[in-house]
């Protein structure tokens, strides 16, 4: 009898721990950075990109984790802060800092975000704004998580397409911008790796209005050596959308215009993403983007993380995102994951143009031992990225 009063005892207090515990409210803070310079002219400008971009999936997010976090006495909240300074930028992530915010969603070039992450060492960083190949593969940050696809997971998707269709001959035209020479560089990459060949290449220099000129110089521009496809890098859009169908040969036009890769894009419907996708059209008063979708999931890996920890130390959600143990459902069909070599997130690539999805990547038949979506972007063997081994 002694023995039954004993264990029913420690058993009561077993519940009356549980009970404290679960009724103790946390309250998780997360600041979201924006790095929004005044655009640069551009010869196509008659669909302006969002000025919001990135804010508002971080805003529907807020919402999601509030929506499940009241039944588990978790409150989030979400300051947000934007300048087209980068010294102004840090002064704002050290005020956050300085108010005990240690987790932080970016939407910033690579090197402002290398800035921001360097100067508060001891905070978790999601890096939701650059497509930069050097930070998955070797200036990699220790406290910085990707959510946003790599240039190097871009361009694989659209190689493996094209591998598939034997279009195996690249034009590839490349703007002079930098983003457009990184994004080249990623395209060279993927045309050796997956076996195909760029037979001609050209260097956009004009400045005419192609709005005026493009069906004349268009097509004398692009003559060169047979090629099955038309590869371009023109991140901003300064020249690619005036390639489709006045190339010199009748060919499809893929990269930064024609058919795309994107983490992230309206015509997205399949595994409950019509939901999303009209939860953020409510919220936003337009389509979700790639940088929306970004913010949106970094925002929501977070909450995934305070559950299954039941606190928000940054220390121990990045443990727990390198081990491959978070669950994140992005509405993409796959489990998604991050890398723990890079920090990178998993996540298939749509390949769309204006008003329809064509494919996914990972393409059928790109098989890999580990995860197939590791067959999109720097693999383990390809990076010195080691961010399972370090602490933060």
């Amino acid at each position: 009898m002694r023995i039954l009063l004993f264990l029913i005892g420690l058993s009561c207090a077993s519940v009356s721990y549980a009970v404290t515990a679960s009724t103790a409210n946390l309250d998780i803070a997360i600041a979201y950075l924006a790095y929004q310079p005044a655009p640069r002219p551009l010869l196509s400008n008659v669909i302006p990109e969002p000025t919001d971009a990135g804010l508002r999936g971080a805003e529907l997010a807020l919402v999601d984790n509030n929506s499940t976090g009241r039944f588990l006495k978790q409150s989030y909240s979400l300051s947000s802060h934007s300048s087209d300074n980068a010294e102004t930028l840090l002064a704002m992530a050290q005020q956050q800092h300085a108010a005990g915010v240690r987790l932080f969603v970016v939407n910033a070039p690579q090197a402002i975000l290398q800035q921001l992450a360097n100067h508060l060492p001891d905070s978790l960083w999601f890096n939701a704004g650059s497509a930069d190949d050097e930070l998955r593969q070797s200036a990699c940050l220790t406290n910085v998580l990707h959510t946003l696809p790599s240039n190097a997971m871009l361009t694989d998707a659209l190689a493996q397409f094209m591998a598939l269709r034997q279009w195996q001959k690249w034009l590839l035209i490349v703007g002079q911008a930098p983003e457009d020479i990184a994004y080249a560089n990623a395209l060279r990459r993927s045309a050796k790796r997956f076996g195909l060949k760029i037979v001609a290449e050209k260097t956009w220099d004009f400045s005419s209005d192609q709005r005026r000129s493009a069906s004349a110089e268009m097509p004398l521009f692009t003559q060169s050596k047979e090629y099955d496809v038309v590869v371009v890098a023109d991140k901003a859009g300064d020249f690619g959308e005036y390639l489709p169908y006045n190339t010199w040969l009748a060919r499809p036009v893929i990269g930064t215009q024609g058919l795309t890769p994107v983490g992230w894009h309206k015509t997205i419907e399949t595994y409950g993403a019509a939901q999303l996708q009209k939860r953020f059209e409510k919220h936003a008063g337009r389509w979700m983007n790639s940088v929306d979708f970004a913010a949106w999931i970094a925002v929501r890996s977070i909450a995934s993380a305070v559950t299954k920890l039941n606190n928000a130390d940054p220390t121990a959600i990045r443990e727990l995102a390198l081990s491959e143990q978070l669950p994140i459902d992005g509405f993409k069909g796959r489990k998604l994951s991050f890398r723990p070599w890079s920090g990178q997130l998993r996540q298939p690539i749509a390949l769309v143009h204006p008003r329809a999805l064509v494919s996914t990547s990972p393409q059928e038949g790109y098989l890999h031992p580990h995860n197939e979506m590791d067959s999109l972007g720097f693999d383990q063997a390809e990076t010195t990225c080691h961010l399972s081994d370090k602490a933060l």
